[in-house]
């Protein structure tokens, strides 16, 4: 598994919505993963990354391509 060096520290652009929605529109994590995302291995933040990516519908990656 490739480390996540090449990455942010977190998904995190600092457009918080959970607050109100389970999946935030920023990152597009669960709330549950925004909050424990300190606690979560490599490994974790690592298939979070890849979701995240895959779906591609958060700001933090709609924002990069327009």
């Amino acid at each position: 598994m490739s480390s996540l060096n090449d990455l942010p520290d977190s998904p995190c652009i600092g457009v918080c919505s959970t607050l109100f929605d389970e999946i935030c529109k920023g990152c597009g994590r669960t709330a549950v993963e925004v909050s424990n995302w300190v606690f979560l291995s490599e490994e974790e933040k690592r298939a979070v990354w890849n979701r995240i990516e895959r779906e591609g519908t958060a700001m933090r990656f709609t924002r990069e391509k327009g």
